[in-house]
């Protein structure tokens, strides 16, 4: 294929250095020309997919066993609706450089082509339990929509219903899920459900990611003009408000109990350090008993003998003792 016009002032340094050490083995001089192509295509692929497309398939061309650039010409093909091409390639890079990859990609090349129960097979895969959060969410979302594809409405609800379904939290993919959730608890006719979700929708997408809005103008009409809707949408946000109350209560309680469990290992560290109440009062009435019991042991004690007792005593003795004594 011919090489594709790059853009002007490009260079190859510009390219990520994890894409760079891939390309050391290579010459030089295609290891330069590849980079140009893959930054051009990174640069493209929002505002003109088919271009992006264009040169990262020149890039898999000059060098097919990059991981990176196999995997560049997958996410351009799949922006550009090429799903067959997309899902060869990324099924490409999985081989080559190991891990789950780019599998709600690849499930929703399979539901592109007309083929939802494989996506629903991905979804369930050993390699899904390998995804992070965001992919992971990502994937559910694709294999809820094969499972409508299949005629499964109510389990593409169910299937969303986790733990990320949550009005309170802003992530990434908060939107997407809150407005595929919202599309398919409509698709099960839940009419007034699916209209406070796209308001959730609404409120969390501040990157326009969906057309939450425009769907709750339609939906507005179906259920019966601007007091419907005021209503619905005074119940979406009470709800959503609720939500974050209890969520403070709950932290607020958190809190109470660590406050509780730290005082009370604070009375346990103090409790062996310093002596119980009970020992002290004691200690404390010991001293008294004593001192109590002082004046007793004094009055046992004899007295000191009067001149008058010590002259008795001498007689006595002089006399024979004091036999002699009781005797008189």
């Amino acid at each position: 294929m011919p090489e594709p016009e790059l853009p002007e002032g490009l260079e190859p340094s510009e390219l990520d250095i994890e894409i760079r050490r891939e390309l050391l083995t290579l010459p030089k001089g295609l290891a330069d020309k590849v980079a140009l192509h893959l930054i051009a295509a990174g640069q493209l692929i929002d505002t003109e997919p088919e271009r992006s497309l264009a040169h990262a398939r020149y890039a898999r061309q000059r060098a097919p066993r990059i991981p990176s650039i196999r995997e560049a010409n997958g996410l351009a093909a799949y922006l550009t609706g090429e799903w067959n091409e997309a899902l060869g390639e990324l099924r490409a890079v999985r081989r080559m450089a190991g891990g789950p990859g780019h599998l709600a990609i690849m499930a929703d090349c399979e539901r592109a082509m007309g083929r939802p129960e494989r996506a629903v097979e991905l979804s369930r895969s050993e390699e899904a339990s390998q995804l992070d959060q965001e992919d992971a969410v990502e994937l559910r979302i694709v294999a809820a929509g094969a499972r409508r594809d299949l005629g499964e409405v109510d389990a593409s609800v169910v299937s969303l219903q986790i733990p990320e379904l949550d009005p309170r939290r802003q992530e990434p993919w908060s939107a997407r899920l809150f407005y595929a959730y919202a599309d398919n608890l409509l698709a099960a006719g839940r009419e007034r459900d699916a209209f406070t979700w796209f308001v959730h929708a609404a409120h969390a997408d501040d990157e326009d990611e969906t057309d939450a809005a425009e769907r709750l103008e339609e939906l507005a009409e179906q259920l019966g003009g601007p007091d419907v809707v005021e209503e619905l949408v005074t119940e979406a946000e009470a709800e959503a408000a609720a939500e974050v109350d209890d969520e403070f209560d709950d932290e607020a309680a958190e809190i109470d109990d660590d406050f509780d469990d730290e005082r009370d290992t604070a009375d346990d560290e103090l409790g062996d350090d310093e002596p119980a109440e009970d020992d002290v009062a004691d200690d404390s009435a010991a001293p008294e008993a004593e001192a109590a019991a002082v004046p007793e042991e004094a009055a046992a004690e004899p007295e000191e003998p009067t001149a008058t007792a010590k002259t008795a005593d001498t007689d006595e003795s002089e006399n024979g003792g004091a036999g002699g004594a009781r005797t008189q």
